[in-house]
């Protein structure tokens, strides 16, 4: 069982409303409020080799990147930290802090406990305006398909290629180009963390559409194999980029540096070139029973 099949057994103990983006959205005077929570664990979570600054900056990137998601700007953090050992602590607070200041925000509160090993929980506020959220559903037949960024770098860092390390251990959320987006009138948007075939089906189910992309028109990462760099960018988690639809009067956005990867068709579905994408990528998986 997988984490989405895990969540949708809960789903009715969730407002439902609130169950379908990356961020839960609440009214805050004539602004949006949108509230996000994660969780990374260092056996699952961080690779191999990464710095305890470098766990405190992708555990606060994690939580901006899905406010970036919904064309907003962070405000606030509250970091959770359960540690193995004591001395630990700062080091993976001052990485999370530095995030904050890169993209605006700051760490607010939080807690502190004792765990067997390194866990960080990140609960992170944004505002909006009204007029400029952009959540997952809202696509239309005819919107054009982008996605910032070149996806699966980060993947590409894990299979061997060092020059990508960074965008793998410090990830960059994109907190302008959410912003600019949902200004510019993008109509459905995700972050990319769980790679971009698994967020185009995560957009799909919850719009009554399809999206139609091609391999042609794929970002791919450089100083890689074609082939092995179109599987890294259709499968490869840990790339904190905008998956976003948008009508192609309002393409391109300006300071947004995209790719238009496909179209948003009628009949419902994920195609690559005309052909059923697999809905693969990174997921916590659990052993039934």
């Amino acid at each position: 069982m997988d984490d989405r099949a895990l969540l949708a057994g809960i789903l009715d103990l969730v407002d439902r409303g609130q169950a379908g983006d990356d961020c839960a959205v609440l009214p805050c005077g004539d602004r949006l409020l949108v509230v996000t929570t994660d969780m990374v664990h260092e056996a699952t979570d961080f690779p191999s080799g990464m710095t305890e600054w470098q766990m405190g900056w992708m555990a606060a990137a994690v939580t901006i990147s899905d406010i970036a998601a919904m064309g907003a700007g962070p405000v606030a953090l509250l970091v959770a930290a359960g540690v193995d050992r004591p001395a630990r602590l700062r080091p993976v607070m001052e990485g999370a802090a530095a995030c904050c200041r890169r993209f605006g925000a700051a760490i607010v509160g939080g807690d502190i406990d004792r765990h067997r090993e390194l866990t960080v929980v990140t609960t992170g506020l944004g505002t909006v305006d009204p007029a400029k959220i952009v959540r997952r559903r809202g696509s239309r037949p005819g919107d054009l398909i982008g996605i910032t960024g070149v996806p699966g770098r980060a993947q590409a860092a894990l299979e061997g290629y060092p020059q990508f390390r960074k965008h793998l251990l410090e990830p960059q959320p994109r907190v302008a180009e959410g912003i600019a987006l949902g200004v510019a009138g993008a109509t459905a948007m995700m972050d990319t963390s769980d790679g971009l075939a698994l967020s185009l089906h995560d957009l799909q189910a919850v719009n009554d559409c399809g999206y139609a992309i091609e391999s042609g028109l794929l970002p791919l990462a450089a100083e890689v194999p074609e082939a092995e760099a179109r599987s890294l960018a259709l499968f490869g988690g840990g790339d904190y980029d905008l998956l976003f639809t948008i009508p192609g009067d309002r393409f391109p956005v300006p300071g947004v540096e995209a790719q238009i990867i496909g179209r948003v068709v009628r009949e419902r579905g994920v195609l690559l070139d005309g052909a059923p994408l697999p809905a693969r990528g990174f997921a916590h998986v659990w052993e039934e029973g």
